[in-house]
């Protein structure tokens, strides 16, 4: 089958396009004929294998899995042994190692039905950005309506959603992004949206119940001025920090600081949860969501694409057709 490999850590140019084996779904998978799948910073990440400490997980000298890429949306081609409720033919979401195929296998617990009225690029960038930011508002930051939230980073894939999430919520959203992005994420649901580029936040514009920190730039202690006097600070990801641990430091800092005052100082992973899937998809279909998808890319154009999401105008997420 057609996919993109990489055999090595590093920039675009490790990115090829390839050949692979087709996988074979296994206890509890399916096997999915991948029509979109979907490019972000996490997919950065890896291919630059950075930070460093994170190839202890995903291979020391180069990537342990070939083919790249995570979330998808495609058509069930084969049901493996032990599969319940799935069936050749439906229009899926999910999450794969090694999305940037034609074919991937995805167990059953990572898996969800496609919203009917998304298209499969729109349906792509749904997953892992749109896990991130449900359970970063919803399980960690319990926004609740009337809360204030100020979404940091709010123009990329996590923050897109968490803005609207929020919003969908009731909460009153305060956005920070570039000026240049600033109507298009108000019109994901922000009140208001302050330029990253003035450099630090006016404390006048808080005090804040919940802080959704998706770009990992800026102090705790300063973002601890802009909370109400219990508020909570989610810290999303590793951006930010050095090319060893990340933003891992600064996520263990938070933890550690936490013990000794008022606020609720938290980082997070997403957990990959099919019912969270459907959650969003069901989001999606009743209009409360809108699939943040900037630009589309053939499968072939990938190195293109993953340099357009490093020069940073992307708008939400990339999507790449197979």
């Amino acid at each position: 089958m057609k996919a993109i490999t990489q055999n090595a850590y590093g920039g675009s140019e490790t990115l090829e396009m390839g050949e692979a084996d087709r996988p074979k779904p296994q206890k509890g998978e399916v096997l999915v004929r991948v029509h979109a799948a979907a490019i972000d910073r996490g997919t950065w990440h890896l291919m630059a294998g950075e930070p460093l400490v994170a190839r202890l997980m995903f291979g020391l000298r180069k990537p342990r899995n070939p083919v790249p890429g995570r979330d998808l949306a495609g058509i069930v081609a084969e049901v493996g042994p032990e599969v319940d409720g799935w069936s050749v033919g439906d229009e899926v979401i999910g999450t794969a190692n090694g999305s940037l195929a034609e074919y991937a296998v995805v167990p059953v617990t990572r898996l969800a039905r496609k919203p009917a009225n998304a298209s499969f690029e729109e349906a792509a960038v749904l997953s892992v950005s749109g896990l991130t930011a449900l359970q970063a508002v919803r399980d960690v930051g319990r926004v609740s309506e009337g809360d204030r939230v100020l979404v940091i980073g709010a123009s990329g894939g996590v923050g897109a959603y968490a803005v609207q999430i929020a919003a969908a919520r009731g909460a009153e959203v305060v956005a920070v992004a570039s000026g240049a992005k600033a109507e298009w994420v108000r019109s994901l649901g922000a009140r208001e949206v302050i330029d990253y580029a003035r450099g630090a936040i006016d404390p006048s514009v808080g005090p804040f119940d919940v802080i959704i920190d998706i770009a990992g730039r800026r102090r705790i202690s300063v973002l601890r001025r802009l909370l109400t006097p219990r508020g909570t600070l989610v810290i999303v990801g590793g951006e930010g920090g050095g090319k060893l641990l990340g933003g891992t430091e600064r996520q263990l800092g938070a933890i550690m600081m936490s013990l000794f005052v008022k606020h609720r100082l938290t980082s997070m992973l997403a957990k990959e949860s099919a019912d969270d899937m459907a959650v969003l998809a069901a989001m999606v279909e009743a209009g409360s969501l809108q699939p943040t998808l900037d630009r589309t890319f053939a499968l072939e154009e990938t190195t293109k694409a993953m340099d357009y999401l490093t020069e940073g105008q992307v708008r939400g997420k990339i999507a790449v057709t197979i």
